[in-house]
């Protein structure tokens, strides 16, 4: 509709139109509760530890933000700070983060009417048709100048809450990404720190190998001396060149691994291989003291599982959008301005139009599509609520493991300290008999075997304690 008397109100009446949509208007599909879940009263593993653990209530120990620090070493501490910084993965988790909030503002936007303003003009000359006499001849118009100035403006009107659906859905769907960022973060502390003591594990099976190699050398030097004194046999040299050989294998191999997990803590800082070099001390981080048990209701709030329940919310929001398809869509537009052949009289009465006008729009077929979206939203939400559900029962599966390897392999770690100790007086005694003659090579030999077995056992089950104790600060997924 274009008119040159007084125009209607235009933006006052979007206002108007606006506020009576958020009023009157419904949103259709089911409003969003969370899944139940079944979480136990308690941890399994909980009754073991009766008289050393104590329940905790809301705040946890594992809520510290530098967790890490238990373990007491320097070193890790300072790694730990520049994944904060410099970790490509949480740079990742953080740009889909920006991304998803972006996300929520494009769908806020769609609350608000699109305003547009527009300024041009045109010169143009158009062929004409004369008649005289009852003979035609064509003639040329003059050239004529246009110039506009106009503002227009549409808005679909939220009827049927599809627009507050989708801001839902993006909603969700941030707070799905913000608690992906924090599991991201916690991730990468918690693998640096596990890689961390397994390079420190290694500089001690290397370390133990080294020494090895040192007395197997000495022993070595000691049959062939005896060899040549004639009191040791042929065999007696091979075996303890067999023994040496083998011991500097498992050396190299030992290296190696350090090597390896150096070149990983590197690539988990953000660096390449070349840029770090860590001083080896064969000495693993302090074993922390045996934290405090947290309830297992708080476990619900780690971050996966917060993100996991968010996408469950989400997913219930695009069962509504599906839905809203089936209702029609109100759209209103309107347009504003001046028209005139003359820039200088163009903002004047006689030159001013507009136009305002609803449209109603309704798919009459559409061959099914409609019911697909319906049904395909619909298996997603049950998707994502099984998927919710099972990340549940893995994190309750994954700290009753933790909780069990905390106990046992600090246990275990007691025993291997006790072998070790034992193995050590048997090959002592075993040497001391040799050089007596009492006894044979054969002897010495397999006592000094076993004194490398055990103290190799117990090297790898101090490591196994400490890497027990991040994955329970993992599994409760508390980091800032």
């Amino acid at each position: 509709m274009s008119r040159h008397s007084a125009p209607l109100p235009l933006l006052p009446l979007l206002s108007v139109l606006i506020a009576a949509s958020f009023t009157a208007g419904c949103a259709v599909g089911p409003d969003y509760v969370r899944p139940s879940i079944e979480t136990p009263a308690a941890f399994k593993e909980a009754a073991a530890f009766e008289g050393k653990w104590k329940q905790l209530g809301d705040t946890p120990a594992f809520a510290a933000d530098n967790w890490w620090q238990v373990f007491k070493d320097p070193v890790l501490d300072s790694l730990q700070e520049q994944v904060r910084v410099d970790n490509q993965n949480i740079r990742i988790a953080e740009a889909q983060y920006r991304a998803a909030r972006a996300a929520l503002d494009s769908a806020n936007a769609a609350f608000y009417p699109t305003i547009n303003g527009s300024f041009g003009g045109t010169r143009a000359a158009n062929a004409i048709v004369t008649n005289s006499n009852n003979t035609q001849s064509l003639g040329a118009r003059p050239p004529t100048t246009t110039v506009n100035l106009s503002a227009s403006a549409s808005w679909e009107l939220d009827l049927w809450g599809k627009i507050r659906r989708n801001n839902e859905t993006a909603g969700a769907r941030l707070e799905a990404s913000a608690a992906d960022l924090a599991a991201a973060k916690l991730s990468a502390h918690a693998l640096l720190a596990q890689t961390y003591i397994q390079l420190r594990g290694a500089e001690a099976q290397l370390d133990l190998q080294r020494r090895t190699v040192t007395a197997y050398t000495r022993y070595l030097e000691l049959s062939r001396n005896r060899f040549s004194a004639g009191v040791a046999t042929p065999l007696d040299v091979s075996n303890a060149e067999s023994q040496l050989a083998t011991a500097r294998a498992s050396a190299i191999a030992a290296e190696l691994q350090r090597s390896q997990y150096e070149h990983a803590l590197a690539t988990l800082i953000g660096k390449p291989p070349a840029a770090l070099a860590l001083n080896a001390t064969a000495s693993l981080p302090t074993q922390p003291e045996t934290p405090s048990l947290v309830p297992s209701l708080w476990l619900t709030t780690r971050p996966d599982i917060v993100a996991a329940e968010r996408r469950v919310a989400a997913a219930n929001a695009q069962i509504g959008v599906a839905k809203a398809a089936w209702f029609p869509a109100l759209n209103l537009t309107g347009s504003y301005g001046y028209r005139n052949n003359e820039l200088s009289d163009l903002i004047s009465m006689p030159h001013r139009f507009w136009s305002l006008g609803p449209a109603l729009a309704l798919s009459l077929f559409d061959g099914g599509a409609r019911s697909a979206a319906v049904e395909t939203a619909s298996a997603g939400y049950e998707q994502s609520v099984a998927t919710y559900r099972q990340t549940v029962l893995t994190a309750f599966q994954e700290v009753e493991d933790n909780l069990s390897a905390a106990r046992l392999v600090g246990e275990e770690k007691v025993e291997r300290e006790i072998a070790a100790k034992s193995a050590r007086r048997s090959r002592e005694i075993a040497n001391n008999q040799y050089l007596a003659g009492t006894t044979g090579q054969l002897e010495v030999t397999s006592a000094q075997a076993n004194e490398l077995s055990a103290e190799r056992t117990l090297i790898d089950a101090r490591q196994r304690h400490l890497l027990a104790a991040v994955q329970l600060y993992k599994n409760v997924g508390r980091n800032q």
